[in-house]
């Protein structure tokens, strides 16, 4: 894919390509599950197995009379059992990307953890995969983990770098650069995780994560202003120009996630790594765009 800047770029980028990713979607019964899923019909981003609990409202009946071939419907007894099913048709190959609708993220969890019938690959780390545009900045962001792991160790550190380059490989960055992220650049074992960031980078210069730059401690600051880098004396090509932030614990980086939507007028779209197929379980506060930008990144 051709670098993109923005959310409307990766959207066009996706309709251009003309193939259709089939997303199981659990518990559709809202408005803004609603336009998720019509969005996404309209700009050739996806097609649909709705899984509904109970029964299936009259709108999303409505949306698939309207669009025949693209919108399955499958009625499920209760929201457990329609998250069981959404996720059976990951794992047997019929669905691309699995998405939570209107019922608990603890349900979904709960049948994508599933040691016999869930999604997790074998040896795998379940972690959360946030991508932005802050309009200040120009580019796409990607950070974790803003909602999974609340204090990495250092192979879930491994784990969260990794899903992050390659994510941001998918949006153009053809070597992406990570930014290490702390409140100083100084390494001290009063704060462990910055010397698990030393080992970070001595992996990445092994070439475990393929094509990186990847340099920290730094702060947030100097990961994104290079004038900032410039008046501390730092320099790197990661300073000022960071693709990719990773951040010292779930705090840090929900709390930058919050702000930046907030009061930086960001976007955002974010993804459960570490499974079969992407997983999409958007946070009920986000915006009805968000949630179609989350499912259109993990349709990339």
């Amino acid at each position: 894919m051709k670098h993109i800047h923005n959310f409307d770029d990766l959207v066009g980028s996706l309709s251009a390509m003309h193939n259709r990713k089939r997303v199981a979607m659990a518990c559709p019964a809202d408005s803004h599950t609603r336009y998720v899923v019509e969005r996404g019909l309209e700009e050739g981003v996806a097609d649909f197995t709705l899984v509904c609990a109970g029964t299936c409202g009259p709108d999303f009946e409505d949306i698939a009379r309207r669009y025949p071939g693209h919108v399955e419907v499958i009625v499920e007894p209760d929201a457990d059992a329609a998250a069981r099913k959404a996720v059976a048709l990951a794992r047997e190959g019929t669905a691309d990307v699995l998405m939570k609708g209107t019922l608990n993220t603890d349900n979904l969890l709960h049948a994508v953890l599933d040691k016999e019938n869930g999604l997790l690959r074998q040896g795998s780390i379940l972690s959360h995969v946030t991508a932005t545009h802050i309009p200040a900045y120009g580019k796409f962001v990607v950070f974790g983990d803003a909602a999974v792991i609340p204090r990495p160790t250092l192979e879930q550190f491994d784990a969260i770098l990794g899903y992050a380059a390659n994510v941001s490989r998918k949006t153009g960055a053809e070597c992406p650069r990570v930014a290490l992220i702390n409140f100083t650049e100084k390494v001290s074992e009063k704060f462990p995780h910055t010397l698990y960031y030393e080992e970070l980078k001595r992996r990445a210069a092994e070439g475990r994560y393929g094509d990186v730059l990847v340099d920290g401690p730094m702060d947030i600051k100097t990961a994104l202003d290079g004038e900032s880098g410039q008046i501390k004396g730092i320099s790197s090509p990661v300073v000022g120009n960071a693709d990719v932030l990773v951040f010292p614990n779930i705090e840090s980086g929900n709390v930058f996630y919050k702000t930046i939507t907030l009061f930086a007028g960001a976007e955002t779209a974010g993804m459960l790594c570490g499974t079969t197929v992407p997983v999409v379980v958007a946070s009920r506060a986000d915006s009805c765009a968000s949630k179609f930008y989350s499912l259109a990144m993990a349709c990339v």
